[in-house]
């Protein structure tokens, strides 16, 4: 594809070089502002059933403790919103004066109500106005602005409580829940999303009313990703005002997965300098939830604006969908191939077999064998230390030069260059040799590559902007004709764990999002660690979170997804113990998944992802769904994780777990 000039390509974000936020339109929410050059706000949601009074009180208090500035709470019915206004003197009663918001899905109603109680309503436009019946419908231009019509007098009364009480509004459009109007005009598309959104904000301006916040959330970072993008594109060439985002992945799940998943989505906006209200949603207790938020929005408090990395005046890549860009096959990297996990070692010393654990590959003593489980790396880069005893077949080394050059095997063993040996033209490895770059080497490197050299890039940076430092050297690379493998390498001097994983999340995630990136490497060289135990933690760490990150991206999957919602006061079921369950059962099922959903809300649609699904639809029943077609209803709880692994088996999709202790 040609290169496009920036300014006809790159209608997002202010800057792809230099961290610069969005500049929006600044919004009240009772005491808060979302957007002007106001901090980016946290917020959260209640779990607890809307009807508990003080059980909704007092989970509330605990999620402003943990850094929760907004406070959103499901009001699915007229008595949930009315009850809306004692859950708030409640608060304000116990000095808490934050914001509060209802969420409504299917009625209306219930949102005229709660808009004169709450400082913000959240309204879903695909389902505000429409049913969802999955149907595929016809329309023509007349019959389709008269279906604007009947939903601009569903939608009006509301807007025009909103404007009277000075209520904030958030269009809330979710991939999973597009209107069979919408799905049949534009398909299960970010265009589909953003014109959903489009057609109930163009009845607010219509009203004068600019009290709004807008989101595009998916169960899919890239349709997510997208989607905004395109949202803030279509803004601008629409001659709307810049309204502020609120920026989510849904049903991201719990743990590590939830975590990497997030911050893939979320992480790659903020790096643009989009979002100006953040929350993750994890299937744990809510108080969870805002201090991953802090964690990923923290992050640029201190960030200058300025990165020093020369600015882009062509940008090759479409942001608005995904291409993977164009690689020749070096080894198994490039090409057709998934991307690679490289994981560094080589801070090991006097490695040990048993040792390699954290990397996926098991020593079984007994028999004198080696296992490798979902999650076994594909390359491990010892550097100076080379790893004293045979490998297993799975994975395979990568050694400094100098180690290489008197290596006894240096046929199974691979040179890490850097750009002097190239200079030098040293002695090369016939097949793969993994060019180590620091990004700013990159322009000096180009006249020395061509597409014929089996090498491998591995690109990093010094620099604080470590995702804009590596994705401009893929572009000189892209824009230089060179086609050859390129891996990102990201390193970060603290050893949290929950920073580790946000950050690779982002600086990776938002490249693999862009097509960008043959695999991944976190390196161990800025960590100050003493004691071996940390350093086998931080590796193991660094290894599940490579393949996470991977996953999220939707560019290697390795594990079994679980879309699960994160509870709300209209769940069914206990959603955490119940995932916990599901997985226990399900998770050896390599690239199946699985949606789990506490209620029907969100449920077939937003499960548009999964290829099973298990759903609560009563007090102690579930449906069990193939895709979106509903295979079972009404099933008890205690037997529907036996009757969805039997869906799963009719389907041919379902293998015997190994019972084995090295599993995990």
């Amino acid at each position: 594809m040609e290169p496009k000039t920036i300014e006809e390509k790159i209608r997002y974000c202010n800057s792809l070089t230099d961290y610069s936020r969005r500049k929006t339109l600044p919004v009240r929410v009772g005491d808060l502002i979302i957007g002007g050059d106001n901090p980016i706000v946290v917020q959260s949601m209640t779990t607890v059933d809307t009807m508990d009074t003080q059980g909704s009180i007092d989970q509330a208090i605990r999620m402003i403790e943990s850094g929760c500035q907004l406070v959103r709470i499901t009001a699915p019915s007229i008595k949930e919103a009315e009850n809306l206004r004692a859950i708030k003197e409640g608060l304000r009663a116990r000095g808490y004066r934050t914001p509060l918001v209802a969420d409504i899905h299917f009625t209306p109603n219930a949102a005229e109500v709660a808009a004169q109680i709450v400082e913000k309503v959240r309204v879903n436009p695909g389902n505000y106005a429409d049913k969802k019946k999955f149907e595929v419908l016809e329309y023509t231009d007349a019959s389709y602005l008269a279906e604007l019509e009947r939903i601009r007098e569903r939608f009006l009364p509301l807007v025009k409580i909103c404007k009277a009480n000075g209520t904030a509004m958030r269009i809330g459009t979710n991939h999973g829940s597009l209107s069979d109007r919408i799905m049949s005009r534009y398909g299960d598309t970010p265009l589909g999303m953003v014109e959903s959104a489009l057609e109930f904000l163009r009845i607010c301006e219509d009203e004068n009313f600019h009290d709004i916040v807008i989101s595009m959330k998916s169960s899919n970072t890239q349709v997510m990703v997208q989607a905004y993008r395109l949202l803030v594109k279509k803004l601008d060439e629409g001659g709307f005002k810049p309204y502020p985002l609120h920026l989510g992945v849904t049903e991201a799940g719990d743990g590590e997965d939830g975590r990497v998943k997030s911050a893939v989505g979320i992480g790659a906006l903020l790096e643009d300098g989009l979002g100006d209200t953040v929350r993750v949603s994890l299937t744990e207790d809510p108080e969870f939830e805002s201090p991953v938020v802090k964690t990923l929005i923290d992050r640029y408090l201190e960030r200058p604006e300025k990165s020093g990395i020369p600015a882009m005046d062509a940008y090759p890549l479409d942001p608005f969908s995904y291409t993977k860009r164009k690689t020749i096959e070096v080894g198994n990297f490039g090409g057709g191939n998934v991307p690679r996990v490289l994981t560094d070692i080589s801070r090991l010393e006097q490695l040990e077999p048993k040792e390699l654990k954290g990397t996926g590959h098991f020593y079984l003593p007994e028999p004198d064998k080696w296992k490798m489980n979902d999650q076994g790396c594909d390359y491990l880069y010892s550097g100076r230390t080379p790893v004293p005893f045979m490998l297993p077949n799975g994975v395979k080394e990568i050694v400094d030069h100098e180690v290489w050059m008197r290596h006894p095997d240096k046929k199974n063993t691979y040179p890490a260059i850097s750009l002097k040996v190239l200079i030098e033209n040293r002695e090369l490895h016939s097949e793969v040799n993994f060019l180590f770059l620091a990004c700013e080497e990159v322009a000096e490197a180009v006249p020395l590559l061509t597409n014929a050299l089996p090498v491998v890039i591995v690109l990093s940076t010094d620099k604080v902007h470590q995702m804009q430092a590596l994705r401009r050297a893929f572009v000189t690379l892209i824009q230089a004709g060179i086609d050859l493998p390129a891996v990102p390498k990201v390193t970060y001097s603290e050893k949290d764990t929950d920073k580790t994983m946000l950050f690779a999340s982002t600086d990776v995630g938002g490249l693999l999002i862009d097509g960008l990136g043959d695999g991944i490497l976190i390196g161990l060289d800025r960590l100050k660690l003493d004691q071996r135990k940390e350093l086998l933690d931080q590796v193991k760490l660094h290894n599940s979170v490579s393949f996470g990150v991977l996953q999220a991206a939707r560019t290697r999957m390795s594990k079994t997804e679980y879309i699960s919602c994160p509870s709300c006061g209209r769940t069914l079921f206990d959603l955490q113990e119940t995932t916990a369950m599901i997985r226990k059962r399900t998770d050896h099922l390599k690239g199946v998944k699985i949606g789990i959903m506490g209620c029907i809300v969100n449920g077939p649609g937003e499960m548009a992802d999964a290829d099973y699904g298990y759903v609560g639809s009563g007090k102690g029943k579930i449906t069990l769904y193939k895709g979106k077609e509903v295979v079972k209803r009404s099933v008890p709880s205690e037997r529907a994780v036996d009757e969805l692994i039997e869906i799963i088996r009719q389907d041919g999709q379902w293998i015997e777990p190994e019972v084995n202790e090295y599993h995990h």
